[in-house]
């Protein structure tokens, strides 16, 4: 026998009874009933029924984390106000998503009416994603310090300035004037971004979690495909009348600067950082660390140490750029090929982003019940491959009913891959922070939409969509490559479900820890003569 084997079979100690429970030492030298052996260990003798008697198994209704042994369980709860948190947030990300894309789906229009190239009028579309870029550090630090209320207002906040300026920009001689409302609400977007995974972590359980970031995505989603309809709905092509073109960008301008003001005034009275007790044990976990533990500095590098992490930073930025250029040249690419079919370009946009929420929606509840997160990610971004390749080689056939149909499957699985990249970062990037993470991944897919839609732009320009397309595939395809390599390690997912077991094999693993080294260890539910 070693230190720290307990023994089944019954031992009689220079200090026990016939039947052979324990009895207090006489002796200094007999301290804690231990027998010394010839190599120096110690023989540890135990009774089966003191502990039969005294250690009842650990109650599975608390579960306990490993470092609770002898503390009270961690407490969790789920409030009603998560739904009015991820409600209100969902909403403004979708204004600020329709202001993304409300130039771009009638490039002819705006040109036409503020006399620019197509160029500046893609650089409306552009400048969300190169603010994104630089900013985005000082936004992951604002959230980590000063919470999710803060971060949320001033999303929320800016993007109504930036609505109202482009209210003052409609005049065919103020083109910077709608510059510089756009750069606003560029800004704006860098703190709404980060937040789904945020909002989904602190406020939702762990079984709901996933549909909670598909869905605040969603909202997003939502804002691009209304961005693809409504403009060409309200500013119908009148080149020969400026005059009316200005007053019909007007209405659209004012109603989105009425919408977000509403909006700004929900987001003070609904979101707060977090709710009064943790919505499970993966954030309860992390409440019990002192804030000032936490280094921001530290936590980004980190990050760009765990080559997995890195691995999905590229392949999430090559697949989400994709998606940014497809949708910024989408009007290019229809008009190119179908002529004066603006309406229909608006639509087929619609099509695109309304079959990836439908993507999102499915993939969330998917991982909720699987948490297959790699081969989710894998099987979506093949998928993504191969409805690209027959968007890229459908468009000349000349039916536009094949166009809506290749774009809803392309946009099914290539914007249904969003949020799922978002929980996949979370997943193998667990405890640091789900804001930092998602922002790193915005970043990524930020400098990403800019060099594929300068690129493509240019192919399309100087010669035609189908270049420009099967530039984006080559890239999706390399993509592909780079998240099979991924190593899947679900860290988070493994302290929701796995606590119940640490707490329940944590003790014995203790007992045997303490009693190979030579420790003595007192149980209050043991009699205090007996030492385990």
């Amino acid at each position: 026998m070693v230190a720290g084997e307990l023994l089944q079979e019954q031992h009689v100690l220079p200090n026990s009874t016939p039947d052979g429970s324990v009895t207090a030492c006489e002796t200094p030298e007999e301290d804690s009933c231990y027998r010394d052996l010839s190599d120096g260990s110690a023989l540890v003798t135990v009774d089966p029924k003191v502990l039969e008697q005294e250690l009842p198994p650990p109650d599975e209704k608390e579960p306990m984390l490993p470092s609770e042994q002898n503390e009270n369980p961690l407490e969790t709860k789920l409030y009603w106000r998560r739904f009015a948190v991820l409600a209100v947030f969902s909403l403004y990300s979708l204004v600020n998503a329709f202001q993304w894309i409300q130039y771009s789906i009638i490039v002819n229009i705006f040109t036409d009416y503020y006399n620019v190239t197509n160029i500046m009028i893609d650089w409306l579309s552009l400048v969300y994603m190169v603010v994104y870029v630089p900013l985005i550090f000082p936004a992951t630090w604002l959230l980590d310090k000063k919470g999710l209320r803060m971060t949320a207002l001033l999303g929320a906040g800016l993007n109504g300035v930036g609505a109202w300026v482009k209210c003052a920009s409609v005049r065919p001689d103020l083109f910077w004037v709608t510059m510089t409302a756009q750069i606003i609400c560029s800004v704006a977007q860098v703190f709404i971004l980060g937040l789904p995974s945020r909002i989904a972590s602190v406020w939702f359980g762990p079984r709901e979690v996933s549909t909670a970031c598909a869905t605040a995505v969603l909202g997003n989603q939502l804002g691009v495909a209304i961005g693809f309809l409504l403009p060409p709905v309200l500013v119908p092509n009148t080149p020969n009348d400026k005059e009316l073109m200005g007053h019909n960008i007007s209405i659209m301008f004012y109603g989105t600067a009425v919408v977000s003001t509403l909006l700004f005034l929900l987001t003070v009275f609904v979101i707060q950082d977090r709710p009064p007790l943790p919505s499970s044990k993966a954030q309860a976990v992390l409440t019990v660390n002192p804030s000032e533990e936490y280094s921001y500095k530290k936590s980004i590098i980190n990050l760009f140490k765990n080559k997995p992490f890195i691995l999905l930073l590229i392949s999430y930025g090559i697949m989400t750029g994709s998606f940014y250029s497809v949708s910024t040249l989408l009007n290019q690419i229809i008009i190119y090929h179908y002529l004066g079919e603006e309406i229909n370009a608006g639509r087929i946009g619609l099509t695109l982003v309304v079959a990836g929420m439908v993507g999102s929606i499915l993939c969330g509840f998917w991982l909720d019940r699987t948490k297959t997160y790699k081969l989710t990610t894998l099987i979506v971004y093949i998928l993504s491959f191969i409805g690209m390749v027959v968007f890229t080689f459908t468009l000349d056939l000349g039916h536009l009913s094949v166009v809506f149909f290749t774009s809803g499957v392309l946009g099914f699985f290539m914007t249904g891959y969003l949020p799922i990249g978002f929980e996949f970062g979370v997943e193998i990037t667990y405890p640091e922070s789900e804001g930092t993470s998602s922002g790193l991944l915005n970043a990524f897919a930020q400098v990403f939409g800019i060099i594929f839609t300068l690129i493509q732009g240019r192919l399309t320009t100087d010669y035609c969509p189908l270049i420009g397309n099967i530039f984006l595939c080559a890239w999706i395809l390399l993509g592909i490559v780079l998240t099979a390599l991924i190593k899947s390690d679900l860290k988070r997912h493994d302290i929701n479900v796995g606590n119940i077991n640490k707490g329940l094999e944590a003790p014995t693993e203790q007992l045997s820890e303490k009693a190979s080294s030579g420790i003595k260890s007192e149980s209050s539910s043991l009699p205090h003569e007996t030492s385990i």
